[in-house]
C-alpha cells in the first residue's frame, strides 16, 4: 500500500474491500482515495476518469451520496489491477 494514504484513506480502501461488500461507502471518500493515488479528471457527461499506475478507468457518479454494490465492486477490481489492495 503506498505512503501517500493516509488513515482516512486506508479506511476507504478497507471499507471498499470489505467482505460481505459495504454498502454505506461514501463517493466522496471514495473520490479522495482516487486523488491521493492517481488523478481524477470530472467528465461533461458527469462521470469521472480515473487514472492510476498508467491504467484509466471511466466510472459514473452515484446518484446519491453512497457508492452501490456493483461500483463497490469495479472500484475494488480496479484497484487490485493497479496494486491497491490492503494488506
Amino acid at each position: 500500500m503506498s505512503d501517500k494514504l493516509n488513515n482516512h484513506h486506508r479506511q476507504t480502501l478497507e471499507a471498499l474491500f470489505a467482505h460481505p461488500t459495504r454498502h454505506n461507502v461514501q463517493w466522496k471518500d471514495v473520490g479522495s482515495l482516487l486523488s491521493a493515488i492517481g488523478e481524477v479528471e470530472e467528465k461533461h457527461d458527469g462521470r469521472v476518469a480515473v487514472t492510476v499506475a498508467g491504467q484509466t478507468k471511466v466510472l459514473g457518479r452515484p446518484k446519491h451520496k453512497d457508492v452501490g454494490t456493483e461500483e463497490v465492486i469495479e472500484i475494488r477490481h480496479f484497484l487490485k489491477e493497479t496494486g491497491f489492495a490492503p494488506q
